[in-house]
């Protein structure tokens, strides 16, 4: 018996539901409470190894607070994509995102109440980013 890898669609929105339901702070188990179900079965759909229903899609939406198109944007290989050298780089800085740090940095960013301030921030991100170990 072979084993069904995930769809590269799946595995997307999967990612995408895991990065926004940690960007608000909540747990997979306060989210699959909130959809009734496990959150096991939360695990299962944030790594695309479970493909998550169109309702159940629509609802997770709804608690995280985002449109439903949201789980879609930059899809590998949509049409909306311009360049390949500027796809890679939304790749880039969207996959380094996509951890604890990210989105703690993420969150400041947003947090931030004014430009200086998030100027402020990118300014200290860069020159740590940039400096020699």
């Amino acid at each position: 018996m072979t084993r069904r890898d995930p769809n590269f669609v799946d595995v997307h929105v999967g990612s995408r539901i895991r990065m926004r339901r940690q960007f608000v702070g909540m747990s997979q188990e306060k989210l699959g409470e909130l959809l009734g179900i496990t959150f096991q079965q939360v695990q299962k759909y944030e790594k695309g190894s479970n493909r998550i229903s169109a309702s159940r899609l629509y609802y997770t939406a709804k608690i995280l607070g985002v449109p439903v198109q949201f789980f879609f944007e930059e899809l590998p290989g949509s049409e909306e994509r311009t360049s390949q050298d500027e796809t890679r780089e939304q790749d880039t800085v969207l996959s380094s995102l996509m951890n604890a740090e990210g989105i703690v940095l993420a969150k400041a960013f947003r947090e931030a109440d004014n430009s200086n301030k998030r100027k402020l921030i990118a300014s200290v991100a860069r020159l740590i980013a940039e400096a020699k170990d």
